[in-house]
């Protein structure tokens, strides 16, 4: 299997608006005009090309975003550099087959540069795997927010430069 990250075309638009639709309940929604807006603000907006078709999508911002996301806010209160994981949304029959690690892989190795990288993780309703994931890539809680019923650990892994 075949693996890599490249950058978001006006074709890969329609996958990547399917795919966060198919996943909204763990996501937060994206029509057209809000990917245009992500696609602006983002430090990067890739797609997970998997034996050369579209295996999922990834978005990450950098300090100094004009993104407007809650918990993009938290981590910029509290660390002046960092590299911040929106979402990463795979195609079902990509996961458990070691795309998400490759993907961390890759983030992190960009992320090593701002000395960390921060996401969140569902909590509420729980995410084990998610959970156990990240943790076992070095992640630890620094703190947790969101709404009754959607409550989220907030984690940063610290990455050597």
């Amino acid at each position: 299997m075949s693996v890599r990250l490249r950058t978001l075309t006006e074709a890969d638009r329609p996958a990547v608006l399917e795919l966060n639709e198919q996943e909204v309940f763990k996501l937060a929604p994206m029509d057209a005009d809000r990917l245009e807006e992500l696609h602006g603000w983002c430090h990067r907006f890739d797609v997970v090309e998997v034996d050369g078709g579209f295996g999922g999508f990834v978005i990450v911002f950098a300090p100094g975003s004009a993104y407007d996301g809650d918990y993009y806010r938290f981590f910029g209160e509290r660390f002046t550099d960092f590299l911040y994981l929106d979402r990463i949304v795979l195609e079902k029959h990509v996961r458990r087959r070691g795309v998400g690690a490759f993907v961390y892989d890759e983030l992190e190795a960009v992320a090593a540069e701002h000395g960390r990288m921060t996401l969140e993780v569902n909590v509420e309703p729980p995410n084990p795997p998610s959970l156990a994931f990240h943790e076992g890539r070095g992640y630890v809680e620094v703190g947790r927010g969101g709404p009754e019923g959607h409550v989220v650990s907030l984690m940063v892994k610290s990455l050597p430069s």
